[in-house]
């Protein structure tokens, strides 16, 4: 069996982050039939980073973006491209729930993580998640 490959449009309609998650669910499951998760709790934490990568580009950007998922051996390359050329900028975290774990969540949960330039002008950002 083929190594699985997500590419999808995220759209800011309707519930744009339960669609992510939800496509995000059955790659996590097509993945897990090519190579079981070294770590149960390793899908939780792609579901954690595909949640807020997405949320951040629906939030922070006027465009569509697009989710990317590929299992590379022992590890998932998690991509979201959007139309922001602006690069993430962390904020202290607020214990009222207003925000500012994000960033945070994602460096914790990945072992990787960088932002490269499209050609149109927004920005990819690329995580790797431990499978």
């Amino acid at each position: 069996m083929a190594a699985p490959v997500l590419d999808q449009p995220v759209r800011r309609t309707g519930q744009p982050t339960t669609a992510a998650r939800d496509a995000t669910r059955a790659f996590l499951h097509q993945a897990a039939q090519v190579r079981p998760p070294a770590q149960p709790s390793h899908a939780d934490s792609v579901l954690l980073v595909v949640t807020e990568l997405v949320t951040n580009a629906l939030r922070y950007t006027g465009g569509p973006c697009a989710l990317h998922l590929e299992l590379r051996g022992d590890h998932l390359e998690i991509r979201v491209t959007d139309t922001s050329p602006w690069r993430p900028r962390p904020r202290p975290p607020h214990t009222d729930g207003s925000g500012g774990w994000g960033w945070l969540l994602i460096g914790h949960l990945t072992t990787h993580v960088r932002i490269e330039p499209t050609p149109e002008g927004g920005k990819t950002i690329c995580a790797r998640s431990p499978w």
